[in-house]
């Protein structure tokens, strides 16, 4: 094993030297990106809803392939098996996922109950893999009354959790009764500017993404580990 002189707590086979070249896409990238949608309002004139339908539009018409996970009968995370049909159908939703889009109401100054156990049901990990690692997220909330950040904020924190990679712009809708008209459609406004743009910047980043993420979410800290369950596994042998 070499030692670096300058970082003697480092195995330097194990350190990678990052390149422009190993940025390069591999995999099969020809399919439109896939953008799974969440949103945290089980009501039957949810702007939430309404404001993920929208957002949809945008993405579909930049090309994107859409799907938007109704969260009515998931059971409460912990209360039913994780084989329950919605519990599956989510988790396979993640899986397929290159992109996601997370859009909560603000109740009592933070995310519902219905958006936290969407997110709750999807683990950090299913045997080897990782069902939210390295995808793209992006964050609206819808308010009551005036603009507030505390949701887009909150999302915020349970994306780094995740180990997704959230972009820096995110749409806040005050007094979202205003803004959708009968039909739940958006009205035009600087609001809604601001929902294509976040749209836009989720796009541009997904493709930027694709085919990258494996090199991207590569640590050494994971590779140092195994290759100490791989010594352990040899000592087992012996």
């Amino acid at each position: 094993m070499n030692k670096l002189p300058d970082l003697p707590n480092i195995k330097s086979e194990l350190l990678d030297l990052p390149t422009l070249d190993k940025l390069d896409p591999v995999g099969d990238l020809q399919h439109p990106p896939r953008i799974l949608m969440l949103y945290g309002s089980l009501r039957e004139r949810s702007f939430s809803r309404f404001l993920t339908f929208e957002a949809a539009r945008i993405l579909e018409h930049f090309g994107a392939e859409v799907k938007i996970f109704d969260p009515m009968e998931l059971p409460m995370v912990g209360s039913v098996p994780e084989t329950h049909p919605k519990v599956v159908e989510l988790r396979e939703l993640c899986l397929w996922s290159e992109g996601q889009v997370w859009c909560s109401p603000e109740r009592h100054g933070t995310i519902t109950a219905v958006m936290k156990n969407q997110i709750d049901w999807i683990p950090l990990e299913m045997g080897a893999i990782r069902p939210s690692q390295g995808r793209t997220l992006a964050l609206m909330q819808v308010c009551g009354g005036s603009q507030s950040f505390n949701v887009v904020n909150t999302m915020r924190l349970l994306g780094r959790w995740m180990r997704m990679f959230t972009i820096p712009n995110q749409s806040s809708v005050p007094m979202a009764y205003k803004e959708f008209d009968d039909a739940g459609r958006m009205r035009a406004s600087g609001y809604y500017e601001r929902v294509v743009d976040v749209m836009e910047e989720l796009f541009k980043m997904t493709l930027l993404m694709r085919g990258r993420t494996d090199y991207l979410t590569d640590r050494y800290s994971e590779r140092n580990e195994q290759a100490r369950k791989a010594i352990d596994r040899q000592i087992e042998q012996l």
